[in-house]
């Protein structure tokens, strides 16, 4: 989105938006920038989610350093459950995620559970840094009445 249409949608001029956007890169608020890749035009359309557990309850907490050579894997959330970690990967086909499961129970000592996505109706959502319950129009009226994302300051 250039600056221009943030500044349309939220109100303010081209050169606030412009101060508030770095003012929030400075902050941390916004941490980078990233393209969006279509996962099935890269040649990866299967999806899948995969819990893991280490084999010794015992053996140290390392799994994601152990698994961070992987490309195929994601991202890696550590959670409360019965599994320790559950890993989002992407690959070309079932043989790959086989292939997959094969390396990652090797490098991690660990046991899987596989989930393997159908369709993803949505991802990569925003979060929703005002808190509005009352859904997106209210939150987009926020913005522009607050300034963006809630920055802290009065809109100029």
């Amino acid at each position: 989105m250039s600056f221009t249409e943030l500044a349309r949608q939220t109100g303010l001029s081209v050169s606030a938006a412009q101060q508030r956007v770095r003012r929030l890169e400075r902050r941390g608020v916004i941490r980078g920038y990233a393209a969006l890749v279509n996962p099935d035009d890269a040649g990866l359309p299967l999806t899948a989610f995969i819990s893991i557990k280490p084999f010794d309850p015992a053996a140290p907490d390392d799994a994601p350093s152990r698994l961070a050579h992987l490309p195929a894997i994601e991202a890696c959330h550590s959670v409360a459950g019965e599994e320790n970690y559950i890993l989002k990967v992407r690959v070309a086909s079932p043989a790959a995620l086989e292939d997959l499961l094969q390396e990652i129970r090797a490098a991690a000592s660990v046991s899987t559970r596989t989930t393997i996505v159908l369709s993803t109706p949505y991802e990569n959502r925003p979060p929703d840094v005002l808190g509005s319950a009352d859904g997106p129009h209210t939150a987009r009226t926020r913005v522009s009445q607050r300034g963006l994302a809630g920055d802290g300051e009065d809109p100029e």
